[in-house]
């Protein structure tokens, strides 16, 4: 029996592989072509074992890190389904829904890393098993389909851009041409795919680099054993966690305000059942899937079940495999949160991942009270502006999820224009925006008093408004108007968000599931949703002054 790393040795070994991760965003951020990647850092890189277990990931983006584990199964599925031999230098490339992706935006890129002389077969640069996998995830801003941004209010899968089930990227260190060509053929603005899409590639390889720089100063043996005992730990210290729950069921509601096709609200149910030292998740009551594009797949709905897990072990707990072995997911095939084909998803991956974690919270605040924060915003509000640049002759596609607050808590009061939970990303600036695009930033600002009063207040939200300087298709998928985001232990909720269009002198609320033709100098402007409050507000007592 190979002798266990003592406790000091383990926290270095995990250190060193989340640095390896790290490395591989930054290489990607600082290769990047679109503003979306290099500077929202719209992107997440992980490490997986030789069996496609993750090992361990940056603190790049949830909804793409608890979902990636899926992709990776499924291109290894795909590289191992004729010969079962993987070769060095391969990449698979993949973005579809239905064979092991989340949203088609999100392209994902895999690679087995290699050591020299480990495991090698008779037949030269061929090996039977890699020493382990890498993954770069990005969201690019179009990929084809209905409308710029392949963010569109679709009802259909074909309609919301270029599927890409696992296919090869690259053969042997080669790019494939036809993959290649393929893609760029259908978006809008192949340069800046090409662009991204190199960058991922980039990230690959400085992961494959670094991993053989460890594996050679420790040995390949040590690594994979520091792997497998760092996934043994995590499972161990979830376990434990999930015993301090209290016995019982514990359950929450909620509703997304509708898909944008239908009027009628989503329901989302939830029920939180703690067994021995296993956690039930039991979604099996959500609303069946719907017309729109508000469907999540089971990799976003895993996702968001992966972040509250991750959220309440807290940051001692290495996040990887071990965390989920203990988390059983219970769903209806069919429904909102485990979709069937071909329903639309290009949505599910930003609203409903973020709704299902305050579905999560609400009913943990029931098991836990005192320790979980109020709602924050609830939404991604997803806004993206396409169309023809005149001055560059070439089609432009800006997408952008913009902040809102966030939601308070035991502790204090929820901070002001911040990603919350699902998402990660920073803002465009206003000078590479305007610089980069046709557009114009008119109003960035904080929706002032939006967060939700009570004994500490939410967060407040965002408020910016963008002029179209030339003639542009707007689509936003965007949620939380009907009602805002939900207080805590007597706290009030934050507002809901508010969205209008400014034409001719003229302004409109507009549906925060949309899509508008827009003229030259028309504005559109979001006020995002505010966080719910915390706590009662204290109340006064009047009463006469002593006297002596």
């Amino acid at each position: 029996m190979a002798e266990r790393f003592d406790p000091v040795e383990l926290e270095l070994f995990s250190n060193r592989l989340v640095a390896v991760a790290e490395e591989m965003g930054t290489v990607l951020c600082q290769a990047g072509f679109s503003p979306n990647i290099k500077e929202r850092r719209d992107f997440s890189c992980a490490i997986f074992d030789a069996a496609g277990g993750m090992v361990s990931h940056a603190a790049h983006i949830p909804v793409h890190l608890g979902s990636t584990p899926l992709s990776v199964k499924a291109a290894i599925e795909a590289m191992t389904a004729d010969s079962g031999d993987v070769i060095a230098g391969d990449i698979m490339l993949l973005n579809d829904p239905y064979s092991g992706g989340t949203h088609l935006p999100d392209l994902t890129v895999v690679a087995p890393v290699f050591l020299a002389g480990h495991d090698k077969s008779s037949r030269a640069g061929r090996a039977r098993r890699p020493f382990a996998w890498l993954a770069a995830r990005a969201h690019h801003a179009d990929v084809g389909g209905h409308a710029p941004g392949s963010m569109a209010l679709c009802t259909d899968i074909h309609q919301e851009g270029f599927r890409i089930p696992p296919v090869h990227l690259y053969r042997g260190g080669r790019v494939v041409r036809e993959t290649m060509e393929l893609f760029l053929a259908n978006t809008r603005v192949p340069a800046e795919r090409m662009g991204d899409l190199d960058a991922q590639v980039a990230a690959l390889r400085s992961g494959d680099q670094r991993l053989s720089e460890l594996a050679t100063r420790f040995g390949p043996g040590r690594i994979t054993r520091a792997m497998k005992e760092l996934q043994d730990y995590s499972r161990r210290l979830v376990e434990a966690m999930i015993k301090e729950l209290p016995v019982g069921e514990f359950s929450a509601r909620d509703s997304l305000d509708n898909d944008g096709i239908d009027p009628q609200p989503l329901r989302l149910s939830v029920t939180l059942r703690r067994r021995g030292k296993r956690l039930e998740i039991d979604l099996r009551d959500c609303a069946p899937q719907c017309r729109g594009p508000l469907n999540a797949n089971l990799a976003v709905t895993t996702s968001a079940v992966f972040y509250v897990v991750a959220c309440l072990a807290g940051s001692r707990v290495p996040a990887n495999r071990g965390m989920m072995e203990p988390v059983d997911i219970l769903t209806t095939p069919g429904t909102l949160v485990d979709c069937r084909f071909p329903a639309a998803v290009a949505g599910g991956n930003v609203e409903t991942s973020q709704r299902i974690v305050d579905l999560l919270l609400r009913a943990l605040a029931r098991a836990l009270p005192g320790r979980i924060p109020a709602a924050s915003s609830g939404t991604m509000n997803n806004l993206t502006l396409g169309g023809w640049d005149v001055k560059r002759d070439c089609h432009f596609a800006y997408y952008e999820t913009v902040a809102g607050g966030a939601g308070a808590g035991p502790s204090g009061p929820g901070c002001h224009a911040l990603h919350t939970h699902m998402t990660n990303t920073l803002n465009t600036p206003v000078e590479l925006l305007e610089s980069y695009y046709p557009l114009r930033v008119i109003r960035y600002g904080l929706r002032r008093r939006s967060g939700g009063t009570g004994k500490h207040r939410g967060g407040d939200g965002i408020d910016r408004e963008i002029e179209v300087l030339v003639p542009a298709t707007l689509t936003l998928l965007a949620d939380r108007r009907q009602e805002g985001p939900w207080g805590l232990a007597g706290g009030k909720p934050g507002l809901p968000g508010r969205d209008t269009v400014s034409s001719g002198g003229r302004t409109k609320a507009i549906a925060s599931k949309t899509e508008l033709q827009l003229a030259a100098g028309d504005r559109v402007r979001v006020q995002t949703p505010g966080g719910g409050g915390w706590g009662r507000v204290g109340r006064k007592v009047a009463g006469k002054k002593k006297r002596g």
